[in-house]
This record gives C-alpha cells, structure tokens and sequence, in this order.
C-alpha cells in the first residue's frame, strides 16, 4: 500500500467564550492562528464577518509524503504534557486534531501508531480527518483545493 501523497494538521479548540490568551496559558504555546467570538475578519476586499465562536489553532508544517505520526509528535511537543491542563481545556471547550490525508493514487494508505493515539487519548483530544482522492494537476478539485484549502484554521465557526 503506497503511503498518503501528503498530511496536514490543526490542533483546534472552539468555543463561545473562548478567550485565547487562556488557551495560550494553558497549553503553554503559541498559538498559530486565534480569535475570539465577535471579532471582525476580513474576508475579501471590503467585506467583513463577525466570528460566530472563539478559535484558537496549532499547526505544523505539511509533510509530503506524508509523516502523520512525526507531524503529531512535534504538534505536541510545542504544548504543556500536563494532562490535568488538557482535561480542563476538553471539559470547557471542543478540542480536536483536524487532519487533512491526501491521497496521490486510489488507493493511498496511512498508518496510526499506538504512542499517536495514546498521545490524543490521554489529552482527551478527538480526531478529525478529511480524506482527499487523488487530484490530477489543473483539474477544477486541484484548484479549489488550492484557492480555499481545507479547513486547517480559520473556514470552521
């Protein structure tokens, strides 16, 4: 089985009375991207939207091919191992792992390693994955992908 053609991931954690520089306290890291619920984004020349609910996000870069347990090791490894700071960030808000798997071929293929998921289970943190076929190069998917991209950050609430 050939492995994923490349991965992307987002520690995302949602709420309405979401404060980031919480979250940042909390976790002990920066975050990549966060708001809070009200705030004005820009969303193209002249056109603006409230935020519907807090956000606060931790990326890592996109590994192709992909390298999905590494990717979750060093996402990890930039916030606190206090479990007990995790289990309080999951009763107060969603918190959850948003994967982008994309596939090269039909039949692409990842494997999951046990300290991957002991690491998401013992902070409580759901996995979330979307799935990508194989895009050939120029096709309309290919570039949609492309001008939107998946929702690595700021397309969710």
């Amino acid at each position: 089985m050939p492995l994923l053609d490349h991965t992307a991931i987002s520690l995302r954690v949602f709420g309405d009375d979401l404060i980031p520089d919480e979250v940042t306290a909390l976790l002990r890291c920066e975050p990549t991207e966060s708001w809070r619920k009200g705030d004005v984004q820009s969303i193209r020349a002249g056109h603006t939207r409230a935020r519907t609910c807090g956000a606060w996000f931790l990326k890592v870069p996109a590994t192709e091919p992909e390298d999905f347990n590494g990717q979750v090791a060093r996402l990890f490894s930039l916030a606190t191992d206090d479990l007990y700071a995790w289990e309080s960030l999951c009763a107060r808000y969603e918190v959850d792992l948003f994967c982008g798997w994309f596939m090269g071929t039909s039949n692409d293929g990842v494997s999951v390693s046990v300290p991957t998921l002991r690491t998401l289970a013992e902070r409580g943190v759901e996995l979330s994955l979307d799935i990508y076929d194989a895009i050939k190069e120029g096709s309309p998917a290919q570039q949609a992908v492309q001008a939107d991209g998946p929702a690595f950050g700021g397309s969710t609430p």
